[in-house]
C-alpha cells in the first residue's frame, strides 16, 4: 500500500497515539505518502453545540503546526500531508471552507455521518426511513459538486437496513454521481478490520459495473493499524473478488 489519506489523530476524542507515531508507523509500513486527516473543527451556528468526535476548534492550528513539523523532519522517508475528514453542512460549508483555509489544508475527505446540518437530526448509523438514504445520498452528491473532497470515505456508511430494492437504487445514484464527478469511492479497512456493516458489497458491485475510481482507506484509529499487511491483503482482495480495479499511485 503506497499510500493512506484516512489517518485520525488523538484530537478527535475517539483515536489513540501521538502523531509522530502514526507517520513512523506508515514508514515502517512501506507507505509513501500519509495522509492525515482528523475530523475537522466545524463552526455551527449555535455556540452552545460541540460534537464530541471532532477537535476543538482552537486545536486547528497546534494540529497544522505538529503535521507539518512532521513532514519536515521526515520528508526523506516519506510525504506527510495535512488533511481533514469533513462533513457537508449546506448552510455551514461556506464558512466552513473559509476558516479551514486559514491553515491552508492540502485536502479533504467527506466523511458524511449526519443529514443538514447535524444539529436535530438523526445520526446515519440510526437511519430507520428509506427516504433517510435517499437524502443522504443526495446531500453527497450536493458536496461533492463544490468540489472540495477529494474522495468519498466510507460511502457505504448507510443503506444496510432498507428493502433491498430501494438500497440499490440509491447505491446507483451515488455511484453514478461520483463517476460523474470522477470523485474516488473508499473502500474502509476499519470497517473490515471491526467487522461492522460496511465494506458493504452490495455497494461495490454496483461500483464495479459503474466504473467507479475506488480507494482503500485505512481509517486508523491507531498507529499499528497503518502498518496491518493482513487488512490490506483483505482489502485488495475485496476488490479483486468484485473485479474492481484500485488507484494503486498516490493521486493527491
Amino acid at each position: 500500500m503506497l499510500y493512506n489519506y484516512h489517518t485520525h489523530t488523538s484530537r478527535c476524542r475517539h483515536a489513540s497515539g501521538t502523531d509522530r507515531e502514526y507517520v513512523e508507523n506508515a514508514i515502517a509500513a512501506g507507505i509513501k505518502t500519509l495522509g492525515i486527516s482528523d475530523h475537522a473543527p466545524y463552526l455551527f451556528k449555535n455556540s452552545d453545540y460541540y460534537s464530541t468526535y471532532r477537535m476543538f476548534t482552537d486545536e486547528l492550528f497546534g494540529y497544522a503546526e505538529s503535521v507539518r513539523a512532521l513532514a519536515k523532519e521526515y520528508e526523506k522517508d516519506i510525504r506527510v500531508l495535512l488533511g481533514f475528514e469533513l462533513e457537508y453542512y449546506p448552510d455551514l460549508h461556506k464558512d466552513e471552507m473559509k476558516f479551514l483555509s486559514q491553515v491552508k489544508p492540502d485536502y479533504c475527505i467527506m466523511g458524511q455521518h449526519f443529514l443538514g446540518n447535524e444539529i436535530g437530526e438523526i445520526f446515519c448509523g440510526r437511519f430507520d426511513k428509506p427516504e433517510q438514504l435517499s437524502r443522504y445520498v443526495s446531500q453527497v452528491l450536493e458536496g461533492l459538486k463544490t468540489g472540495d473532497f477529494a474522495y468519498l470515505a466510507h460511502p457505504d456508511v448507510v443503506g444496510y437496513n432498507f428493502p433491498q430494492e430501494h438500497i440499490q437504487k440509491e447505491y446507483l445514484r451515488l455511484c453514478e454521481g461520483a463517476k460523474a464527478l470522477h470523485i474516488p469511492l473508499e473502500i474502509n479497512l476499519l470497517g473490515m478490520l471491526t467487522k461492522r456493516h460496511y465494506p458493504n458489497k452490495v455497494l461495490f458491485e454496483i461500483a464495479a459495473k459503474v466504473g467507479n475510481d475506488v480507494v482503500l482507506g485505512v481509517d486508523a484509529h491507531d498507529p499499528k493499524y497503518l502498518n496491518d499487511k493482513a487488512l490490506v491483503a483483505e482489502g485488495k482482495q475485496m476488490a479483486k473478488e468484485l473485479g474492481i480495479k484500485l488507484i494503486e499511485q498516490p493521486f493527491i
